[in-house]
């Protein structure tokens, strides 16, 4: 007897596009990504499908032969779950779920799925709600597709349309209702933030994943939630850190990503203040990911968007010791691969043009330099702010 409780397990393909402008490498790229995104909402990647196509098919998004192959496949392997690395539209989506008879995700409802796991604040989740909400409106006479096989077809006006007519109202009104709480919450969030009085901010910014909460943890020593998964920081946390006498408020936002979708930025513009209103930007780099060099050009662009461009920045190229298994042979003499490491800091140095650290906050190494850098700005910053103050205690 089967257990009525039993998870059904998530076996997942994943599909996606390589346009014109692309490689197929920056593709599989983009894939990997999309499993540990899957992997993150629970789902295990079975197989990717790609395709080369100027544009996605608007029926399938994929060309009739390739959904052939993804059906076949679906049947052979008992797939349950097909995610498309792209935001698809609600007829692509019914399109798809009528041919391949699963649970089809594109990649904005499988970040909503893990956002609304992870929120844990009354804010957080109000803005997760309100992101799913204004997602699911246009989609849903893809809902009712169970009514009109039920009813029938020609001249008949689409079954259902009552009832999605009464759906739509619902949601509108629900996410007008979502937008008025989130409003009365943010003025909480601004009262709670001008009560912190005189203190620094400094805001910790990167690619997800890249290992904020440990660094969060390291300056801190408070018990950020810190793990190997996407998305595991998304409220806003913030610290008061003192070091050498001197105070400032440390917070961990959520972490930036390629093709984030539009609802949940204009959702979470709150949460994101807390990086506007800050003094000092830290942004952290996963320096040994393969493609860090696109994860901070995505950064900086969201923070263009932000309109947080002023303030002074310190880049954390963290994770050095990953960096250098993958990329130095382990036989190579120790002053060739001191000299290989000088080498990536000066690049890197001249390329992001502000002050750089190299660290790795699992192991705990470099982190006074990282400290005493970030002490510095502080200090400066106090300085030019309060020049008639002489200690800085908080």
């Amino acid at each position: 007897m089967h257990d009525v409780n039993q998870i059904i397990e998530e076996r997942a393909v994943l599909i996606g596009i390589i346009r014109d402008n692309q490689t197929s490498a920056q593709v599989e790229e983009y894939l990997d990504e999309l499993a540990f995104l899957a992997e993150t909402a629970g789902a295990i990647t079975i197989k990717t499908f790609t395709q080369k196509l100027k544009h996605p098919d608007v029926r399938y998004f994929v060309g009739s032969g390739k959904l052939e192959e993804i059906k076949t496949y679906k049947e052979y392997a008992d797939i349950n779950t097909i995610i498309i690395d792209d935001e698809i539209s609600p007829a692509q989506q019914r399109n798809l779920e009528a041919e391949l008879k699963c649970k089809i995700l594109d990649r904005t409802s499988l970040i909503l799925d893990i956002f609304a796991m992870r929120a844990q604040t009354a804010q957080a989740r109000t803005q997760v709600e309100l992101a799913q909400m204004q997602y699911l409106l246009p989609r849903l006479k893809g809902l009712w597709t169970h009514l009109e096989r039920q009813r029938g077809g020609i001249g008949m006006r689409g079954p259902g349309e009552k009832e999605i007519e009464t759906d739509r109202r619902v949601i509108n009104d629900k996410i007008a209702k979502l937008k008025h709480e989130l409003v009365v919450l943010d003025k909480q969030e601004q009262t709670r933030r001008k009560t912190r009085g005189e203190l620094i901010r400094v805001a910790l910014v990167g690619y997800t994943n890249v290992g904020k909460s440990t660094i969060m943890n390291l300056m801190s020593k408070s018990d950020v939630l810190a793990e190997n998964k996407l998305f595991a920081t998304l409220d806003t946390t913030v610290r008061k850190v003192v070091i050498e006498n001197i105070a400032f408020l440390l917070s961990d936002t959520v972490g930036f990503i390629r093709k984030l979708p539009h609802h949940l930025v204009e959702s979470f513009k709150s949460t994101l203040d807390e990086t506007k209103e800050s003094d000092i930007i830290v942004h952290v780099i996963d320096a040994s990911h393969e493609n860090f060099r696109d994860q901070i050009n995505v950064v900086n662009e969201t923070l263009t968007d932000l309109n947080v461009t002023k303030q002074p920045r310190l880049v954390v190229f963290n994770k050095m010791d990953l960096y250098r298994e993958k990329h130095f042979d382990r036989f190579l003499p120790d002053e060739v691969k001191k000299e290989l490491s000088e080498d990536f800091e000066k690049g890197m140095r001249a390329w992001m043009n502000c002050n750089c650290v190299f660290i790795s906050a699992s192991n705990k190494e470099n982190i006074d330099e990282f400290r005493n850098t970030l002490i510095l700005m502080v200090q400066d910053m106090y300085h030019k702010r309060y020049p008639y103050k002489s200690s800085f205690h908080g």
